[in-house]
């Protein structure tokens, strides 16, 4: 038996600021192959292409990965404004009624940063526009200069609640992270436990209550260094074995279990 399939959630891009594509970062690939142990498969997220039960039966789990554009705020019953920044509406039209069904069916997905904020909307939540805006709130996005190493260096912390799910995963009440986003959780969704919050307040951890399956999302950048890192490491392999559990068929309740 191979691999089990991961799903890596694609984003719309210009090549040479002309030819359309569908991009997917080496660093998730190499972190779903290299730390979950699960074969990479790049998804084109766009409704002319893929259809979500045509995905649901292709792979096996699914990595919501980061993005610049954003959820559109319509989504969530907002107009949109100059400060909601670009959007992709195809992303939208896949991820998010994709959240829903494996939420559902208990198949595992693992939500990074922009796929974090499309769990917490699927679920009937909403954001804020632009977190560094909001009185008392840290700045943060990206910093636009420096090497990869300096635009993904550790932050600030991330604190858990005391006995939940990250808490026990990472054996750790408090961790550094890269944080790197603009928009944020402003009303949680239904059934969404935010259990993870950055210094100033923001959400940075969140699963879905009582989901058959693996549902964590964090607001920072794990799949960097994955493979090396103390927090990123335990996350794509409690991930890795939620999924292989799910393509071995051993049902929801060995899934969670692995989560």
């Amino acid at each position: 038996m191979g691999r089990p399939v991961v799903g890596i959630i694609g984003n719309s891009a210009l090549l040479n600021d002309s030819y359309p594509v569908h991009s997917g970062g080496q660093m998730n690939s190499a972190a779903v192959a290299e730390v979950a142990g699960c074969l990479p498969l790049v998804i084109p997220s766009d409704p002319r292409f893929v259809s979500v039960p045509e995905l649901l039966e292709a792979c096996d789990g699914f990595l919501l990965t980061g993005g610049r554009p954003n959820v559109h705020p319509e989504e969530y019953g907002e107009a949109e404004t100059e400060a909601h920044g670009v959007f992709d509406r195809c992303r939208d039209a896949i991820v998010l009624p994709l959240v829903r069904a494996c939420v559902d069916r208990g198949q595992p997905f693992f939500g990074i940063c922009r796929g974090f904020q499309e769990v917490n909307v699927a679920m009937g939540g909403t954001l804020y526009p632009e977190i560094r805006d909001l009185p008392g709130r840290m700045n943060h996005r990206m910093p636009p200069e420096g090497t990869l190493e300096e635009k993904f260096a550790l932050r600030h912390k991330v604190t858990f609640t005391e006995g939940g799910v990250f808490h026990r995963l990472l054996g750790a009440t408090e961790v550094m992270t890269n944080t790197l986003h603009g928009q944020g959780i402003k009303t949680p969704g239904s059934r969404i436990v935010i259990e993870g919050h950055a210094p100033d307040g923001t959400p940075e951890a969140i699963h879905v209550r009582d989901a058959p399956g693996f549902t964590l999302s964090v607001q920072w950048h794990p799949e960097w260094n994955a493979a090396a890192d103390p927090v990123s490491r335990p996350l794509f392999r409690a991930f890795g074995e939620a999924v292989r559990g799910w393509a071995a068929g051993a049902g929801a309740g060995a899934v969670r279990r692995s989560a």
